[in-house]
């Protein structure tokens, strides 16, 4: 299914019902047992942006994964508005699933405002942009199906489990279907399909799953096409116990600093 029938449920039940909202998501974005955790993260994102005045945009989200989330299966998507400022907002969001929360989400949306304090990011990535995707090739019962969903094109890593001694992945992403009108919820459902980078180092296939993503928008956002690539730079922090810490950098086609990416990984190797 493409992700735009998906957040389009999501805007028509928010006009009846804008609390609570019931979906289910085909198996096609199942990422192992759970859902793709990015597509859940983004259907949250949506359900929280109804609820608030369009010109407050999203500032942070941070996003904790509770349990998994059954593909074919109905859940809630339940939003609460915490506080309603004049410049920002705070709003959480909540899969249910079988009266148990797999998901959590707070996301703090902020007016723009006048201000003395203007810097620009100097940080460039350096990367060519892609003739065509070339990450890895799809493996029936190997290859999470989400990625059928995505084009990635590698530029700096490995591929999972192939005993890389670096850590770090560099590469461009988009939707192989391109959507109608990109919003912030594509780019946080695009920006979650990379592997833990920790995982190209192992040499045999291990569980690794997601315990929080910290994403950070940065305003304002030139105008976005959906047949367009963001180059993605992903670099590990610091790993042991168990755990990875890993902090992302995301540019649009113009060199732009779009989003800043923090995960808390748990490896099970």
């Amino acid at each position: 299914m493409h992700i735009d029938k998906l957040l389009n449920s999501v805007n028509q039940q928010a006009k009846s019902n804008i609390n609570n909202i019931t979906l289910s998501v085909p198996g096609s974005w199942e990422q192992g047992r759970t859902l793709y955790g990015g597509i859940s993260a983004s259907l949250v994102y949506e359900a929280m942006r109804e609820v608030v005045d369009s010109e407050k945009v999203m500032r942070s989200l941070s996003t904790n994964f509770i349990g998994p989330i059954e593909a074919d299966t109905e859940f809630n998507i339940i939003v609460e508005v915490l506080r309603e400022g004049k410049n920002v907002n705070q709003v959480v969001g909540k899969v249910v699933q079988d009266n148990k929360v797999a998901l959590m989400s707070q996301a703090s949306f902020g007016i723009a405002r006048g201000s003395k304090v203007n810097i620009s990011d100097p940080l460039q990535h350096k990367m060519d942009s892609p003739r065509k995707p070339d990450f890895m090739p799809h493996i029936p019962k190997v290859t999470p199906k989400f990625l059928e969903n995505f084009d990635l094109a590698q530029t700096k890593g490995g591929w999972p489990f192939t005993g890389k001694k670096d850590s770090d992945i560099h590469g461009w992403m988009r939707f192989k279907e391109q959507p109608c009108d990109f919003s912030d919820a594509h780019l946080i459902a695009l920006i979650d399909i990379w592997p833990p980078t920790v995982l190209q180092m192992l040499s045999w296939p291990a569980m690794a799953s997601t315990m929080s993503w910290n994403l950070e928008f940065i305003h304002p956002h030139q105008k976005i096409s959906g047949s367009d690539w963001f180059a993605y730079q992903a670099h590990t922090r610091q790993a042991a116990d168990g755990y990875a810490h890993t902090e992302a950098n995301i540019w649009d086609k113009h060199g732009t600093l779009v989003a800043i990416s923090r995960q808390v990984v748990a490896v099970f190797a």
